[in-house]
């Protein structure tokens, strides 16, 4: 039979222990994503208006192999008139801790309302498309992407 010697831990090290155990527990709030900061920033980009959930086209993968790339696009259907047009595009996802994902900006003279872009998800999450019209009216869509590999050190 094999003996363990127990080590010794110095009062340092119990000190570094008990400090990093700490300040997990303390900021731990700050690294994880909380339910509804998505919803949180929707109403307050929209200021509280009236947010339709209308059938914008949202173009997510429905699952995600790996969530470090997420392809979006989106195509809203636009005159692009000065009298009406998409001012703003949010992409927003519901869990990140930041639901920031990009923010696109268009003007009359652009004709057409679509982009794509990729962006990193930590895990399976709603993935809203908030659109802002030039009238102050807004449109709204999501679409749910399941993640089998978490792209934020997951």
């Amino acid at each position: 039979m094999k003996q363990i010697k127990m080590k010794i831990i110095s009062r340092r090290n119990v000190l570094h222990l008990l400090g990093g155990a700490t300040g997990s527990v303390l900021f731990s709030k700050y690294a994880l994503s909380k339910p509804n900061l998505a919803l949180n920033k929707i109403k307050e980009i929209s200021k509280n208006a009236k947010v339709d959930e209308v059938d914008l086209f949202l173009d997510v993968p429905e699952i995600a192999e790996n969530g470090n790339q997420v392809k979006v696009s989106f195509d809203i259907e636009s005159p692009m008139t000065e009298e009406d047009f998409v001012k703003t595009v949010y992409i927003l996802a519901d869990g990140n801790p930041a639901p920031n994902v990009a923010k696109f900006s268009f003007t009359t003279d652009m004709g057409a309302c679509s982009a794509t872009t990729r962006m990193r998800l930590s895990k399976t999450q709603n993935i809203y498309l908030l659109a802002e019209y030039n009238n102050g009216n807004f449109a709204m869509t999501k679409s749910k992407v399941k993640v089998t590999i978490g792209g934020c050190g997951g």
